[in-house]
């Protein structure tokens, strides 16, 4: 719109926790590409209770387009936190962050825009937890997890690398091999904490039997696991 009018007529979101300091917690997206364009000013709507910020980056997160999106959301609202609320923790903002696992898919997509979150979101999902305590403690913690699942996927690449010499090139590769190799069963009441999941899961990414899989094979579930329309 800005290219095509000659003019921004959207105004972004601003909270200023401290003198000569902004934060946008609506309007993030708009800024940079204002940047980008290197515009001279911006029009801004200046919210004066800081707390406000973070109800807003909830609201964003649940309007968010897609998992990397909303991840990234919640993460960059982790962090704010982290600095404005020092004696609160994740789960006193438990509804604002919506599911922990996009506080760990954030940090992932922090570090790569690219990741694969959509793969290892369902096992995530039934193993990541609120962690206890004030955000500076739990960060470190929430950084260890992401470097578990990063592992996995750096294994779980070089599998995919194997099958594709293989000539085993289908999108739904990754989660052919997640599937199989998740020691997570769809019937199990009684999940492992995450760091045994991930333990188990790396193990058995590391021994699987590329050899055995068959084009056809991987076809066949990626068709199964497309929902049925109503």
């Amino acid at each position: 719109m800005v290219k095509k009018i000659d003019r921004f007529v959207d105004p972004i979101v601003l909270v200023s926790p401290q003198p000569g300091v902004y934060w946008t917690p609506n309007g993030h997206h708009r800024l940079k590409a204002l940047q980008k364009l290197k515009a001279d000013w911006v029009p801004a709507i200046v919210i004066p209770e800081t707390e406000v910020a973070f109800q807003i980056l909830a609201l964003n997160t649940e309007k968010a387009h897609n998992l990397k999106e909303k991840s990234l959301e919640v993460i960059r609202m982790y962090r704010g936190l982290l600095e404005a609320e020092p004696r609160k923790g994740e789960q006193d903002y438990a509804f604002q962050f919506e599911a922990a696992h996009l506080i760990t898919l954030g940090l992932l997509y922090e570090a790569n825009k690219r990741f694969a979150g959509g793969a290892f979101a369902p096992i995530l999902r039934r193993v990541d937890a609120f962690l206890p305590g004030t955000f500076a403690k739990t960060l470190p913690q929430r950084e260890a997890r992401a470097e578990a699942v990063r592992a996995a996927d750096e294994a779980l690449g070089r599998v995919v690398a194997e099958l594709k010499k293989r000539g085993i090139r289908h999108p739904f590769v990754k989660n052919y091999v997640l599937a199989r190799t998740t020691p997570l069963s769809r019937a199990r009441k009684t999940l492992p904490s995450f760091d045994a999941t991930f333990e188990k899961l790396l193990a058995a990414i590391e021994a699987f039997d590329v050899a055995a899989v068959r084009y056809q094979d991987v076809q066949r579930s990626a068709l199964m696991a497309i929902p049925a329309a109503e």
